[in-house]
């Protein structure tokens, strides 16, 4: 007599707060229902984590005709939906316009001596923006729209061409790992009985922390002190460097840091904290700085302090796929791991953690995994030019090398740089600090990197980007007409300054000896 075999049941999600909000949103990303599909017979490609880099992958391998399976263990979507660009991006809104009011004086705008923000209330829209943009990540999108056929549960490698998921096989030709990354912890002692926040955990709040240490000065660490400062709480930033954004650009960083102390976020720099501790409600963090012991005490402790990749579980040695704990799945520039038959993308295996790093990344994986015959067409990682930016106010973008990098490559450099209190639109909106900085072959124009500083450095990075990816020159941004007024001119500015150079003492005498031939 043959057994009925009964189909697992899938662990129950939970976003807190369950609101209807959130509900929907596991509606959405997790359906508490959903029955996992038969599965096909062999696919053209598995796919292992169902984030941006997943997501990209599945949809533009389906709609090339390409037969997907994308599995998921927590939430589609991943961190930039969930607990990353989304959220974190939405909190950022709320946080603007209290600065915005709080400084509409200098505009003639008379304001309320006390601003009322409402914590739940902004915590709430976070959540009710979130599951508006959910859809686009959906189970029932991807399986309907795309022909995907989606699986919910734990995943792993059985044997060197099947995956096993929630007591199903799934055979492949070609899989893909985009598990993605998770805050990295830190060995602090008492750190972990304490409790403490993560981008992970940091969401979910309902009430406001009164004070909130953030230890990390990255863009993640910085992003949150500033919008948590600007919603009224009390922040005190503790960095283990000598200055923020250890990673950027040193005059960029210098702005920010001097931001943070004009808004009374408290900066405790070249600090090494050693111990946390519970002394009724509070946390106390124990700290050092130049062999001096601090403390502080707090209500809520945040960490910011970097990515580790999600590698475990997935029986990679069964298939002979190589990692290293920190920086996630080996690689090849094709994006490929040690078994030739099965690549990484996104931040379990790449340097750049970042949604539109992944999306970019996919469409590699996609074409390299899929079309390339016999290494025919494939696509390097090292060919993308990849832009980021930190969301602060200012904010911090960049592309390409910096200085430093240039001279280790023996690259020499000229540099144009145009302050925007030099730019009409940005003295205009009152957003006159920060900077364009654009770097170039020295003699020539070609691009090699630049970093803009200023409320609107996301948008204005673009240009700069579109021009080196399309190898364009300083030479053809000053031969574009750019509207006027408009913070974006500061970047034609430094592409005149670099026409300028171009006239030197033997151009101007022929010139001028031309013209004066013609009077």
């Amino acid at each position: 007599m043959s057994q009925t075999v009964i189909p697992p049941i899938l662990q129950p999600i939970t976003v807190p707060p369950m609101d209807r909000f959130n509900q929907e949103l596991i509606e959405n990303l997790h359906p508490p229902n959903w029955v996992n599909p038969e599965p096909a017979p062999c696919y053209n490609l598995v796919i292992i984590g169902a984030g941006t880099a997943g997501l990209v992958t599945a949809a533009g391998a389906a709609l090339l005709g390409a037969k997907v399976a994308l599995v998921e263990k927590h939430l589609m979507g991943g961190d930039c939906t969930n607990v990353g660009c989304v959220p974190s991006k939405t909190m950022i809104r709320s946080a603007r316009v209290v600065a915005d009011v709080k400084y509409a004086g200098k505009f003639g705008i008379g304001t309320p001596h006390y601003i009322n923000i409402d914590f739940p209330a902004v915590m709430e829209r976070l959540r009710r923006i979130r599951v508006e943009i959910s859809p686009h990540d959906s189970a029932k999108r991807f399986q309907q729209e795309f022909g995907v056929d989606v699986f919910f549960g734990k995943a792993h490698f059985y044997s060197p061409d099947t995956v096993e998921v929630a007591q199903k096989t799934l055979r492949f030709n070609k899989a893909v790992i985009a598990t993605g990354s998770r805050p990295k912890q830190l060995p602090i002692e008492g750190l972990e009985a304490a409790k403490y926040l993560t981008n992970e955990t940091v969401f979910s709040l309902t009430r406001q922390p009164k004070r909130l240490a953030v230890i990390g000065g990255g863009y993640i660490g910085c992003e949150l002190a500033q919008t948590f400062r600007r919603l009224g709480s009390e922040v005190i930033l503790l960095q283990k460097g000598s200055h923020l954004l250890s990673r950027e650009d040193a005059d960029a960083a210098a702005i920010i840091q001097k931001t943070f102390v004009r808004e009374d976020i408290q900066l405790i720099l070249g600090s090494n904290v050693h111990r946390v501790e519970r002394e009724d409600a509070d946390k106390v963090i124990y700290y050092e700085v130049n062999g001096q012991e601090n403390k502080l005490k707090v209500d809520e402790i945040l960490v910011a302090v970097g990515r580790s990749p999600n590698v475990e579980d997935l029986n990679l040695e069964t298939v002979g796929v190589k990692c290293d704990q920190d920086k996630g799945i080996i690689i090849n520039d094709y994006l490929q791991t040690t078994n030739p038959r099965i690549y990484a993308v996104g931040d379990v295996c790449m340097k750049w953690k970042y949604t539109h790093a992944a999306d970019a990344a996919a469409r590699i994986v996609i074409q390299n995994a899929l079309f390339s015959i016999l290494g025919l067409g494939r696509k390097k990682l090292s060919s993308l030019i990849m832009p980021w930016c930190t969301y602060t106010d200012p904010e911090v973008a960049h592309v390409g090398m910096y200085p430093q990098q240039a001279e280790e490559k023996g690259i020499e450099i000229d540099t144009f740089y145009i302050p925007l209190n030099e730019v009409d639109r940005a003295i205009v909106d009152g957003e006159a600090e920060g900077f364009v900085k654009i770097h170039v072959k020295k003699g020539t124009d070609k691009i090699l990197g630049a970093t803009i500083v200023g409320r609107h450095a996301g948008e204005m990075i673009n240009e700069i980007t579109l021009a080196m990816t399309n190898k364009l020159g300083l030479g053809a941004i000053a031969k574009t007409i750019h509207p006027y007024p408009t913070q974006s001119e500061a970047i034609r500015k430094a592409a005149d300054a670099y026409n300028r150079t171009r006239l030197t003492p033997l151009v101007k005498k022929l010139t001028s000896t031309w013209l004066a031939l013609r009077r």
